[in-house]
């Protein structure tokens, strides 16, 4: 699929630049189809291995969806603030946004499951842990509702980036008005 980006100047194709953002982009959202019903579920994720990673129980709608339909897209977005003008209609957002299309597969292997899982609490929960995460734990785990924790990964085959950086003079902030710019 080669659908070309609307405003091709905002397009980011600096691969470390994408890469720290996905790293640092606290959450992701799954687009899945169940039927004609989009189904868009906002999740924790990391980016690792040139991969999307993410857990849930492994039963549920999403479980229900992926095995029907394993085709997904994976969006993360983080605003940065609005950009005044004088003129109403140049006001805009700074941003960065990453949207992958892709199969999204359960890991069944508990070594890279084991991983993935380490990675997350790496990012989300950097220096909690004295001791690195067992593959026990993750084989073992059932939540509260009795639910086995299930680990799952999509590759991207189609991957684009798109920004709008920051320009700090042009930040809006509480109180600033149009006197302040002309």
């Amino acid at each position: 699929m080669t659908n070309s980006i609307r405003f091709a100047s905002n397009t980011c194709t600096d691969q470390a630049r994408i890469d720290a953002f996905l790293t640092n982009a606290q959450t992701g959202f799954l687009g899945l189809a169940d039927g004609e019903i989009p189904y868009v579920i906002p999740l924790n994720f990391i980016y690792y291995k040139e991969c999307f990673f993410f857990h849930g129980a492994e039963e549920g709608r999403k479980i229900d969806i992926i095995k029907t339909n394993p085709r997904a897209c994976f969006t993360v977005s983080e605003s940065y603030g609005t950009l005044v003008d004088p003129v109403p209609a140049n006001t805009d957002t700074a941003y960065m946004s990453v949207i992958a299309n892709g199969i999204v597969e359960r890991v069944t292997d508990l070594d890279e499951a084991t991983s993935a899982m380490q990675e997350m609490l790496h990012k989300y929960v950097p220096n909690y842990y004295l001791s690195p995460l067992s593959k026990k734990h993750v084989a073992t785990y059932q939540s509260s509702y009795g639910s086995k924790t299930a680990v799952f990964k999509m590759k991207p085959n189609r991957l684009t980036a798109k920004e709008n950086e920051i320009d700090e003079q042009k930040k809006f902030y509480s109180g600033r008005t149009i006197r302040d710019d002309i």
